[in-house]
């Protein structure tokens, strides 16, 4: 596995990526998988903020 993502490799990715999908469908996969990313982000956070400061449930005065 040593080597595996040398430039020239990664170069040759991009290059069959690019004739499968065209560049025409490339700003599209970016903005998903941006997208994706983000919202993943957004989800560990919202986890990790909900774990460390849990609100105590509200109680009503009769």
């Amino acid at each position: 596995m040593d080597g595996l993502f040398e430039p020239t490799h990664i170069v040759f990715i991009l290059l069959i990526v690019l004739i499968i999908f065209g560049p025409g469908k490339l700003p599209d996969l970016g903005r998903g998988l941006g997208k994706g990313i983000r919202e993943f982000k957004e989800a560990i956070r919202g986890g990790i903020g909900a774990t460390e400061n849990p609100k105590p449930p509200e109680q009503k005065n009769p």
